[in-house]
């Protein structure tokens, strides 16, 4: 990249920021539009509104319901009853459950608080349905609109004791649909049986399964909506299978046909509703949907099947889970659900549970703070880490020491033929003893750790509320300076953590270029990637972003050690040496090898060819 180029860019940076700031409306039209709004809207409420002439004849031509045709109805009696909720209460969970439907309305968790310090509930309102749907008496029930009748008016346990409380729906004497809800004192799980009595001559006779329908509307809980919208989605289990998920961008339906269903999951990004079938379902759809609502994360649906058995008396037993995606939590639910937690592709994923992780978890039983937390995790790291960036720093050291014969040689042949230049080049790489690539080799092994921690960080439950210096809540960005409108790829906001990630990138590239010797091209990326990278995590956690900030500082300061201790002339001493070795003596890398091979079949290729040429213009 050229001067010009670079200077291109620049340019096309200010004008889109700068139009940003220019076309955005100032103060006093942001207040006459207020005022205006507010007028219209007196106005509105002011007018009386009044019935098309057809909509108050319909209503009057409408048939009257007779309250003896419902009742006589199946599931009659149930169409009315009381809503005064039934509480069952833990150490951790308070759970309402609704009358109507017999289904938990409210989940709330005692011990979090959403981002604005608000009671953490999980779903709440009419948005929400849960119950069954099946034929009966030549109609669609679904026990979600009718009401069922509780066996106490709460249930509270503590520590290690448990219990249960049971809905019933009645359908006749000695036929009914029971909800039993057990919970223990200690856990985020709540059991739920759905047993029958009697409903094998009730449901319809052609009806080998009976729907389950979840509904449910999750609302923003942290404060990054965006954020909390790209780490949510459905989740399920198929069987033997592997976890797999519907799409974290996009509203997408999917049938589940394949095999029999484990559990599904309504995840949000640091809080998962999940169902567990103890027997599966048989199969099942599931659905999840983004909104453009305000403060809503996504809707999901979920319709199963229920195998049900004509008999007497059936059971089927099954278990929510509610609470944080905390890895060592999920996993003790067993069934593979802790591997909703994104960490990465593959390796990055067994680099960050097998190593990352415990190394974590080990730092946090000496109780300190998260920050000093991730400065040892970063230090630990980087030291297992320098005997690569020795490695680097010095093949990259040999090459700055070759440059003025690499430049003399380029002189020499010139930039006509590439073919050429390469050859001489290698030529010099192998007198010296020098691999070129041995300044990149090991940068490109120490990557798969600095990607890791891209979705280590972003993932990691504990970081959640968590604080430390400026910085609120570690698991999401700190917005230091509010702007107070939008730029393109940056927000409305500007991390200071991520000013000082990105500024000491760049102090890192300035004294690698020194080291390196890099020029033209290049050096002009390395300057440009951390611009655009600093807009890419601005609205990271902020915990990753320290996270960058200290290895690019630790790293920083090894190559500054290791600088003490690496003399250049005797790098050009020891290369001088090796030019007068034979050949035979020297140890040839598979890159030489490879190159000398491509460049021998290139100079193959030229000469077959040139006699060609030659006859052409004698022609």
């Amino acid at each position: 990249m050229d001067r010009n180029t670079f200077t291109g860019l620049f340019l096309i940076l200010i004008i889109l920021v700068g139009s940003t700031w220019l076309m955005q409306p100032s103060d006093e039209d942001i207040k006459r539009e207020k005022a205006r709004y507010t007028q219209d809207s007196l106005a509105r409420v002011k007018k009386p509104v009044q019935a098309p002439a057809a909509d108050t004849a319909a209503i009057a031509a409408a048939p009257k319901v007779d309250s003896t045709l419902i009742l006589a109805g199946p599931f009659g009696a149930a169409n009315s009853g009381s809503s005064a909720p039934v509480i069952l209460e833990n150490e951790n969970l308070k759970v309402e459950i609704s009358p109507k439907g017999g289904r938990i309305s409210s989940v709330e968790l005692k011990g979090f608080k959403t981002y604005t310090q608000e009671p953490l509930i999980m779903f709440s309102g009419e948005g929400n349905k849960f119950g069954l749907i099946f034929g009966a008496a030549g109609k669609n029930i679904s026990t979600n609109d009718l009401y069922f009748t509780p066996s106490g008016s709460s249930l509270s346990v503590a520590k290690a004791d448990s219990g249960s409380l049971t809905m019933r729906l009645t359908y006749s004497e000695g036929k009914y649909i029971d909800y039993i809800y057990s919970l223990k004192g200690d856990s985020y799980n709540v059991g739920l049986t759905i047993a029958t009595k009697g409903m094998q001559d009730v449901v319809a006779p052609t009806q080998q399964q009976i729907t389950l329908n979840w509904e449910t509307v999750l609302k923003q809980k942290e404060k990054d909506l965006p954020s909390e919208q790209r780490y949510s989605s459905a989740y399920y289990k198929l069987g033997d299978e592997s976890v797999d998920y519907l799409s974290l961008t996009e509203s997408e339906k999917k049938e589940l046909t394949e095999g029999k269903i484990k559990w599904f999951s309504f995840k949000q990004h640091f809080f998962s509703n999940v169902l567990i079938a103890k027997n599966s379902f048989d199969k099942g759809e599931i659905a999840v949907n983004t909104s453009p609502d305000l403060n809503t994360v996504k809707s999901f649906t979920a319709n199963m099947q229920i195998p049900f058995g004509r008999q007497d008396m059936t059971s089927f037993p099954m278990e929510f889970y509610f609470g944080p995606n905390q890895l060592n939590i999920l996993e003790k639910q067993g069934f593979d659900i802790e591997k909703q937690i994104d960490l990465g592709y593959w390796p990055l994923k067994y680099i960050n549970r097998w190593i990352v992780l415990p190394v974590f978890n080990f730092l946090e039983q000496f109780g300190w703070g998260y920050g000093l937390i991730i400065l040892v995790l970063t230090i630990l790291l980087k030291t297992v880490l320098l005997p690569l960036t020795y490695k680097s720093y010095l093949s990259m050291a040999k090459m700055r020491v070759l440059k003025p014969e690499m430049d003399e040689i380029k002189g020499k042949v010139g930039d006509d033929n590439p073919t050429l230049l390469q050859q001489e080049y290698l030529k010099l790489y192998k007198k010296a003893g020098v691999n070129p690539l041995g300044g990149c080799l090991p940068m490109l092994l120490q990557l798969p750790i600095i990607m890791a921690f891209f979705f280590f960080f972003p993932n990691l439950f504990e970081l959640r509320g968590r604080s430390f210096l400026w910085m609120e809540d570690l698991s999401t960005y700190d917005a230091f300076f509010q702007l107070g409108f939008t730029v393109p790829f940056l927000g409305s906001h500007i991390s200071l953590m991520c000013i000082l990630m990105t500024i000491s990138t760049l102090i890192y590239t300035y004294f690698n270029n020194q080291v390196s010797g890099a020029t033209g091209q290049m050096k002009y990326i390395g300057y440009i990637t951390p611009i655009i990278f600093f807009g890419v995590l601005n609205s990271y956690p902020s915990g990753l972003n320290y996270y960058y900030f200290l290895a690019n500082m630790l790293t920083f300061a090894q190559q500054y050690i290791i600088r003490m201790f690496v003399d250049d002339k005797k790098i050009h001493a020891q290369i001088q040496e090796n030019k007068k070795k034979p050949a035979s003596e020297k140890k040839k890398s598979g890159f030489q090898q490879r190159m000398e091979d491509y460049m021998r079949q290139q100079q193959q290729v030229k000469a077959k060819e040139t006699p060609a040429v030659k006859i052409g213009k004698k022609k």
